[in-house]
């Protein structure tokens, strides 16, 4: 301790001025020199004496405070004392206390330490009453003449004003706001003993007259109030006394005295910190000091509102805050305790945050509590880690991390026994009971989600937000129904800023602890490497709440690395030092993107393993908070946006069931919950700042990936793509505002990029290829009234191309997007039954936008090259309006069934409540099928019909395996809308299932058109089942009649039905031939005589090639024993179809000789 007192200080706690045998020798010296220092001692020694003279000190006391009663002392002993009388039975109140607090009770008890009385009628140690309210008013003294005098006065306004004291035994010299102090000396005012009056020397006195002072004294009773404590005052101390000195310095004239007064401003800074730094060490020295590390910790988060207080800022430059002086003496003498303080503080606001169960919450505060709320307590925290030992210090406290993943305390249970898991085969209602039980339950198991945010730092501090389930936020959204969209925008924006000033916050103290050393930023990095591991299943669809954190914690994490990364986001100098290798390090990135396990992360390619190579980056951290942010998002936003999307559907689909069960939303309680819940939840994934970052970030990560080549794009998360791609499918269904002014460039190049014939070969995930073209319709194709047009055109054009459209300025975008939409259309086959509905309807879309564009007509000549794309693309076709379109036309007549008995009040009344709700479930499914397949055919028909158009494409469909597929589609559907008085069913409001069926046959009879003159069409429509002489020419009279074609068009359609009638008949001469073909040359499946027969390997079978081409456009194997096999392993059948030539030209012969 040697060095660590300040002097003024040892010297009292061993006996110095004022105290004993030494005080005449102190004056004396005094008078010769102001600044005597006294001689060094030892750290033992000094412990030694000052522990002795505070026991001498205690054993004095105790007999002061037994005499009090018995000794004649001239003290007003009326119950009430005066305002600012010092307390006289001080010594009696604190016999318990510590011994530095006895010293002062003995000064205020005892007759000798007493001030002389102020007036002659006033009894000795009484202090005058100076309260305002009473005592006249003085005349405001006149400026002494004296230059000393003026000097002596300088220094105590000086002193008033920065230690908010004052001595002296006249009226004059207290004021109702300072602390009379009551000197066992008259030196610092006596005028013959300094006649300069204060010195340096007389700093000590006072402080430590100042800090002995007992809590419960009537002498810190100031008008107005001081800040109670001692850290709180000698923090206001050293920041008076800076701003004193920075005003003294920049005076441009005085009289000389300045650098004196600097001199004792500086010496008083010096001091208070030596003083702080003391008390923290020894909460025992002063009794005003007793809980030293709380009190510093309510100054922090003053700090955070109120600047003016700030502990952590001063006006005299960088490093030169009271905290920060604090800090640097108290680790330069004792770094053990210096680690202790920091401990401790941190408990106390860590304790406090524990209180709090969201952001709208307060843990009120007592004697020995911190109390206030999480953004002042997050705040203290940030200021707490403003000195980076003191930063360095906090990750070193045992609550910073959770235990290792390979220790026992990991799977250790804490807060009670584990809660109960869903067992297998529960139903609905007991898993919603346990999982309700899991969610009340505090156990938890010390490695996990929920331990990771009650039992480390950052994980308390990251964990409040504002949870939709919270009842002050739903209840901000009471009556949602009768609230204006204007209201909710208020409430929700109040909500966001106080979020985001929260995330702020968050933000600067985990900067600050990154920044505070390598050690600090290991213990960070492994922190968020543990919170991501613990959450990984937090993107699962059923979450166990009992492993994963809150969403507020997920939230906020993804917060704060956004920021992290904003750098670099922003900066492609910086972007460009991301390496892809980390992703493949498993030392790097710590199990976070495992290959393998239960954690394993998908790739974009396949057979992916760990690099072999040494991971050695330019820049080690950047990777880490861009690969770690992209995880934290999937953990967070992404699955947030899911279920508020999921959330809005579900409001819409109650409202619809309320009004058709002819009920009231306005009182629907279940209604009004379930919106408020909607909004609750849209306060983080609709705030306009945090969706800001998180499109800037993914468009960051679109140029990342742009710049590798394949083999490192096969190496990346998948959920890379398919997180960017939720985040903008999210953007264009609920905040289209948002993407105004934001660069989505690179987000464009990427999804053309991955969709091309290229990145097919290995990008094999079809869910994620379909994914990437609706964000092509969703986000980035213009509006042409054919579909909603609200997303900003700042986001469809290229400001580099002079604002055209990406879709057609972007050249890699012309070469490969046409033929990629062609193969995607096919290949969304497996997405699912409405899912795929959808993707084909914007594909087919996103074609005529290009087919109508200049800029991709050669793109669309090079399709017909690519015969194996363009079968799947047309099997594709094909197979939705064969599969759908005759469930379509059945369930149009259910549904105008179901709309004419809810339209009758009286027949649905009679209909039970068990059975309406049966009618109306399936009501509403026959609706969504219609609704999807319909505008699924009206699309296919149309892009039939512009594709025909071209030759080439024309061609293709003629080919043998795909016309006679084609002539059946087009032919059923006729049948169906002209055979079975289609055009003459009704329901209600058909433009909502995209019902038209005008236009429909219009469409189809254009395809008719396209392929009159061909004879392999006219052929196949002549061969098909679906054909009859009338069928066509009654849809030849109702094209005339209704107008649908004109023109060249019509003419066409006239003459297709005599040219197929003729090749009916030719195709029933041949049938003749085939009747007594042998079995050999028929077709095992379709027992047709065969065309051009082929060998399939896996099987040994011979089979038509148009057959099983058709086969493995659905299915992949053969159909005789389900082996993998494609259209390229098939053999030709040569012999065979040498002899079946030979035989046909034999049986024709004999025909035409007959």
């Amino acid at each position: 301790m040697s060095g660590f007192l300040p002097e003024g200080l040892a010297n009292w706690a061993l006996g110095g001025a004022g105290q004993g045998d030494n005080g005449d020798d102190h004056q004396a010296a005094s008078s010769e020199n102001n600044e005597t220092q006294a001689a060094p001692i030892s750290e033992q020694d000094m412990r030694a004496k000052r522990m002795a003279r505070l026991a001498a000190l205690e054993k004095k006391n105790s007999s002061n405070a037994e005499n009090v009663g018995s000794n004649d002392m001239d003290v007003d002993k009326s119950d009430a004392a005066e305002p600012m009388q010092v307390d006289p039975d001080e010594g009696k109140k604190t016999q318990t206390a510590a011994a530095t607090a006895k010293v002062v009770a003995a000064k205020e008890s005892s007759p000798s330490l007493s001030a002389p009385a102020a007036t002659p009628k006033q009894p000795k140690n009484t202090v005058p009453d100076v309260n305002m309210a009473e005592e006249p008013a003085q005349k405001k003294p006149k400026s002494p003449s004296d230059p000393l005098a003026r000097l002596r006065r300088k220094k105590i306004l000086l002193l008033r004003r920065v230690l908010q004291v004052t001595f002296g035994n006249e009226a004059s010299d207290r004021t109702p706001a300072c602390v009379h102090l009551q000197l066992d000396d008259d030196e610092v005012y006596n005028t013959s003993k300094s006649p300069n009056g204060v010195n340096i020397g007389h700093i000590t006195d006072l402080l430590v007259s100042r800090l002995s002072l007992s809590p419960s004294s009537r002498s810190l009773e100031t008008i107005p109030p001081q800040k109670p404590g001692l850290i709180a005052y000698l923090a206001g101390c050293h920041k008076r006394a800076g701003e004193e000195w920075k005003d003294l310095k920049q005076k441009k004239k005085g009289d000389g005295s300045e650098e004196e007064l600097c001199g004792l401003l500086e010496e008083i800074r010096k001091q208070v910190v030596s003083y702080a730094a003391s008390s923290l060490q020894l909460p025992d020295l002063f009794e005003l000091g007793g809980n030293s590390c709380l009190q510093l910790a309510r100054c922090l988060s003053t700090t955070a509102t109120d600047p003016s207080s700030s502990v952590t800022f001063d006006v005299m430059g960088k490093n030169t805050s009271f905290y920060y002086c604090v800090c640097e003496e108290l680790h330069s003498q004792d770094p053990d305790a210096f680690e202790t303080m920091v401990a401790d503080i941190a408990k106390c606001i860590t304790d406090a945050l524990s209180e709090c169960k969201s952001l709208l919450d307060e843990s009120p505060q007592d004697a020995s509590g911190l109390g206030g709320n999480g953004l002042l307590l997050t705040s203290a925290l940030r200021e707490l880690c403003t000195n980076k030992k003191a930063a360095s210090c906090l990750t070193k406290v045992p609550s910073f991390l959770l235990p290792p993943a390979d220790s026992p305390q990991a799977s250790e249970w804490v807060g009670g026994p584990p809660p109960p898991q869903i067992p297998r085969g529960a139903n609905p209602n007991q898993i919603n009971f346990i999982r309700r039980m899991q969610e009340m339950s505090n156990s938890r198991m010390r490695r996990s989600g929920k331990g990771l945010e009650k039992d480390t730092v950052l994980g308390n501090v990251l964990r409040l937000g504002l949870p939709w389930k919270h009842e002050s936020v739903l209840s901000s959204y009471a009556n949602p129904v009768r609230r204006s969209p204007k209201d909710i925008d208020q409430i929700s924006d109040g909500h966001r800023r106080q979020l985001e000033l929260y995330q702020s916050k968050c933000n600067e103290l985990i900067r600050q602890l990154v920044v505070a050393g390598e050690q600090p930023r290991k213990k960070v990095i492994q922190w968020l490497t543990d919170a991501l591991l613990v959450n990984a299943k937090a993107d699962a669809i059923e979450k166990d709440p009992t492993k994963i954190s809150s969403e507020e914690l997920l939230y906020n994490l993804s917060a704060v690395l956004l920021k992290l990364c904003d750098p670099f986001v922003s900066n492609p100098d910086k972007a460009a030092l991301v390496d892809p290798g980390f992703v493949t390090s498993p030392k790097s990135h710590g199990g976070v993107y495992e290959l393998t396990g239960d954690n394993a992360l998908t790739r974009l390619g396949d057979n992916v393993s760990h690099s072999e190579d040494e991971y050695n980056p330019k820049n080690s951290f950047i990777p880490l908070c861009f690969f770690f942010c992209s995880r934290a998002l999937a953990l967070s936003i992404v699955p947030g946006m899911s279920s508020y999307d999921s959330t809005s559907r579900h409001v819409s689909h109650m409202a619809w069931r309320i009004r058709s069960a002819n009920g009231d939303i306005f009182s629907d309680r279940r209604f009004n919950h379930t919106l408020q819940v909607k909004y609750g939840m849209g306060i983080v994934v609709k705030s306009p700042t945090y969706a800001t970052d998180v499109f800037r970030f993914y468009n960051a990560v679109a140029g990342f990936l742009l710049r590798l080549d394949s083999d490192q794009l096969k190496t990346m998360p998948e959920h890379l793509v398919s997180d960017a791609c939720a985040v903008l499918d999210f953007a264009s269904d609920h905040t289209t505002g948002l993407l105004s002014g934001i660069d989505f460039g690179n987000s464009f190049r990427l999804t053309v990029k991955l969709l091309s014939k290229d990145c097919a070969k290995f990008v094999r995930n079809y869910n994620l290829r379909a994914s990437l073209g609706d964000i092509l319709h969703d986000v980035f194709l213009p509006g042409d009234g054919s579909h909603r047009n609200d997303i900003p055109n700042s986001v469809i054009c290229d400001p580099l191309s002079g604002g055209r459209p990406y879709l057609v300025s972007d050249k890699m975008c012309q070469d490969t997007l046409a033929p990629s939409l062609l193969l995607l259309y096919g290949e969304v086959e497996t997405t699912g039954f409405y899912e795929k509905s959808s993707h084909r309807v914007k594909i087919a879309a996103l074609l005529k936008y290009l087919w109508d564009s200049p800029e991709h007509k050669s793109a669309f000549r090079k399709i017909a090259e690519d015969q194996e794309s363009f079968i799947t693309f047309a099997n594709g076709i094909i197979n939705d309006m064969n599969d759908k379109f005759a469930g379509v036309m059945e369930k149009l007549p259910a549904i105008r069934t179901v709309q004419l008995q809810m339209a009758n009040p009286q027949e649905w009344a009679a209909i039970s409540e068990e059975e309406r709700e049966t009618i109306l479930e399936r009501h509403e499914e026959n609706e969504r099928s219609v609704e999807n397949t319909l505008k699924l055919c009206d699309t296919v028909l149309k892009m039939l019909g512009f594709l025909n158009t071209d030759k080439a494409i024309r061609d293709m469909f003629l080919l043998p395996d795909m016309c006679p597929r084609l002539a059946n589609m087009l032919l059923f559907v006729l049948t169906k809308l002209v055979g079975s008085r289609g055009l003459d069913l009704k329901v209600d409001n058909p433009e909502k299932y995209n019902f038209r069926p005008k236009e429909m046959l219009q469409n189809v009879c254009v395809v008719f058109s396209s392929f009159a003159d061909a004879n392999t069409f006219q052929a196949a429509c002549a061969k098909s089942g679906y054909y009859t002489p009338d069928l066509l020419s009654k849809s030849v009279k109702t094209c005339r009649k209704l107008g649908l074609l004109v023109g060249e068009s019509m003419d066409l359609f006239e003459k297709l039905e005599g040219k197929v009638e003729e090749a009916a008949k030719t195709l029933g001469d041949d049938e003749e031939i085939y009747e007594d073909a042998p079995d050999e040359f028929l077709d095992p499946l379709m027992s047709e005589f065969m065309i051009d027969p082929v060998i399939l390997p896996t099987s040994n079978n011979v089979v038509d090639r148009a057959t099983i081409q058709q086969h493995l456009l659905n299915d992949p194997t053969d159909p005789f024993n389900r082996k993998p096999l494609s259209i390229d392993d098939v053999v030709p059948a040569e012999e065979l179809k040498e002899k079946m030539k030979a035989w046909l030209d034999a049986k024709r012969a004999a025909k035409g000789q007959n």
